[in-house]
């Protein structure tokens, strides 16, 4: 990825030097430096609150109220997987802060998913199946209200920010049933 970069940033440097817009091109570079700092400490805040959100779920064990009503889907995803295992619950976290569009929160969650999912491993450093199907559905995550997305419309000002719901919702919901239907597909044929 380096290699991509530093070819951009090379061909960027001599079309701008052949074309006589290397003024433009340093300023476009450190607007965009400043747009990219703006961008990653609003993002901040909200993953900032939503890990707050997620503490104040697990100490008050709401958590496991939220994970006992989607145990019937988690359980249908994850039958190997014992009901009152924890992996339940940073699965469930996971998948909630997916659902509500907090990529960058979901990752330490999916992180932790991830290692309780180990502890049920009996061949560590194998992936199971289990494991499969949390990053499937991790990755293509179903997203109900995508807050980072609308946020950073906001942040520019766009004229509906809100107007991504629907194709999005649409989209990941697409996205995540055909990664299932494909992971449980291969799973048959390989057998």
């Amino acid at each position: 990825m380096n290699v991509v970069w530093l070819i951009l940033f090379s061909v960027s440097i001599v079309f701008a030097v052949c074309t006589g817009n290397l003024e433009a091109f340093t300023k476009s570079i450190f607007e965009g430096a400043k747009s990219a700092v703006e961008v990653s400490l609003f993002l901040l805040g909200i993953v900032s609150v939503w890990m707050g959100i997620t503490r104040i779920l697990e100490d008050s064990g709401l958590i496991y109220r939220i994970a006992h009503l989607f145990k019937p889907v988690i359980s249908r995803l994850f039958r190997n997987i014992p009901g009152d295992h924890p992996s339940i619950s940073a699965i469930t976290l996971n998948v909630l802060a997916n659902l509500f569009g907090l990529g960058n929160a979901a990752t330490p969650l999916g992180i932790k998913a991830m290692q309780e999912l180990d502890t049920l491993n009996e061949h560590k450093g194998e992936i199971t199946f289990e494991m499969m199907i949390f990053i499937v559905l991790n990755t293509a995550s179903i997203q109900l209200i995508p807050f980072s997305v609308i946020g950073i419309l906001a942040s520019y000002n766009a004229a509906s920010p809100a107007g991504v719901v629907l194709p999005v919702l649409i989209a990941t919901v697409i996205s995540a049933v055909t990664a299932l239907l494909i992971l449980f597909g291969f799973r048959k044929v390989l057998k």
